[in-house]
């Protein structure tokens, strides 16, 4: 469908020149793309730094990113390209993933921006010792493909609960708007728990789920409000996991490993998790590198627009303490 709006991601990055050689033969100079890098340099991350949010809209086939209005950093509308995903050791000899992201602007280089897929220290050194062009794309793609963990239960069309693990493919799930649906594929991948890839915990009884439900951090979930509590301008909304974090209720579990699973059908969905409304994976520019080649159309072309997309609610809106009680309450009033 044309003239509707192009769906817009957001991702926590560091300006290029808050992450510099501090020894090495580039010393002094910040993280750039990968024909400027070079191997054992050791990088070190501002203490005044801070992170900021670039918004990114998704592309069609064959176009770049750009950034969106309202992105903390970049000049509206300017195209940004994922360049490499870069490997840093540090001086406990663990290594850390981080993403290269670069703006361009009539043919130039406007800004670079660091993407780290782990929590990186301020003031610490890490050595590089990667530079990888091929697997940018799979790892971004893994950031944005939202998951369930392990012993998640799901809801079958039966109405049974059934471990996330245990459903396979063909197998009939409950969805919102299109019924009993089957599942076209899942996918299973066990990463480190850490930064990007650190679950979020949804306490029991939170949202009104069964159980605590634990979710990948950009992961929406779909909530009907009786009442309009949060001045969404309607009653159906639907909030990234990561925006109510509280610390309490709501918290990210950072640490160890974490086993991930993506469920995919011929369309977006909304399905249910430990009794509560949650997205099935989205296929979009951004996903796709993260799906094995055999999966065909309808697929292959992605997942055409759905109604619920139009509903997610910005950042902003969930920007205060008590959002977590606002919409538990919202949802039951």
């Amino acid at each position: 469908m044309t003239g509707l709006r192009k769906q817009v991601q957001s991702v926590s990055v560091w300006h290029a020149d808050h992450f510099r050689v501090t020894d090495g033969v580039a010393d002094g100079d910040a993280i750039s793309f990968a024909d400027e890098l070079v191997l054992d340099d050791s990088y070190e991350l501002s203490s005044k730094a801070h992170p900021k949010s670039l918004a990114l809209e998704l592309p069609e086939a064959g176009e770049a990113f750009r950034v969106a209005t309202g992105s903390d950093v970049g000049l509206t509308g300017s195209d940004v390209y994922l360049d490499c995903c870069i490997t840093l050791m540090g001086q406990d000899s663990r290594t850390y993933e981080a993403l290269v992201l670069v703006e361009v602007v009539s043919g130039g280089v406007e800004a670079v921006y660091l993407l780290p897929l782990a929590n990186l220290v301020p003031a610490t050194p890490y050595r590089l010792v990667g530079v990888d062009r091929q697997i940018a794309t799979t790892r971004f793609a893994e950031v944005a493909s939202v998951s369930f963990t392990r012993g998640t239960k799901i809801t079958l069309a039966s109405g049974a609960q059934r471990p996330i693990e245990d459903i396979r493919v063909g197998d009939r799930v409950l969805t919102r708007d299109d019924g009993p649906q089957a599942v076209r594929w899942i996918g299973q991948t066990t990463l480190r728990a850490v930064g990007e890839f650190a679950p979020v915990v949804i306490k029991a009884g939170a949202l009104h789920n069964n159980d605590d439900l634990v979710l990948s951090p950009d992961h929406r979930l779909f909530v009907y409000q009786r009442q309009d509590r949060l001045g969404a301008g309607r009653p159906e909304v639907l909030v990234k996991v990561r925006h109510l974090i509280n610390g309490d209720t709501v918290y990210q579990q950072d640490g160890g490993f974490v086993d991930y699973f993506q469920l995919l059908f011929d369309q977006h969905q909304i399905i249910y998790a430990e009794g509560i409304a949650a997205e099935s994976l989205l296929i979009d520019p951004r996903t796709r590198a993260a799906l094995p080649d055999h999966l065909d159309s309808p697929a292959r072309a992605g997942h055409s627009h759905r109604h619920h997309m139009d509903y997610e609610v910005r950042e902003n809106l969930l920007a205060q303490p008590d959002a977590v009680e606002m919409l538990r309450k919202a949802s039951m009033s």
